[in-house]
């Protein structure tokens, strides 16, 4: 694949992702949510400060037919600023799109009726496991 038909297909993930959240939250206009050229470093949508009071991730985009998640993840962490939580958005041609994040941030996520034994407890469960 031509370098450049792979941006390209990593920048349709992007644009994917980003009219998503445009659409869950419609409070957000579109130039909340800036899709970078993908030459420029950090993280693969910027977004404004209400963008990131309802949206608030950093995001890394892979759309490939093989992922080293480790690596990507790495990348994600690499490239979040301090104030969000990194989070590794993947897919591939004609399959379902993920999202992967630490469980911790998974669990603090989630609303607290869902938490019976709270974020610690839970996390603690799964480690010695």
């Amino acid at each position: 694949m031509k370098t450049s038909s792979a941006k390209a297909k990593g920048r349709r993930l992007v644009l994917a992702l980003r009219d998503a959240v445009l659409k869950t939250f419609p409070e957000l206009e579109p130039d909340d949510l800036i899709v970078p050229a993908t030459s420029q470093p950090g993280c693969d949508l910027k977004l404004s400060p209400l963008a990131r009071r309802l949206f608030p991730f950093g995001v890394e985009c892979k759309n490939v037919e093989k992922l080293n998640v480790w690596s990507a993840l790495e990348q994600a962490e690499a490239n979040c600023p301090p104030n969000l939580t990194p989070l590794l958005v993947f897919g591939r041609n004609r399959s379902t799109t993920y999202v992967s994040l630490r469980l911790d941030q998974f669990l603090a996520s989630l609303p607290a009726q869902c938490l019976v034994g709270g974020v610690e407890t839970w996390a603690n469960t799964a480690a010695d496991a």
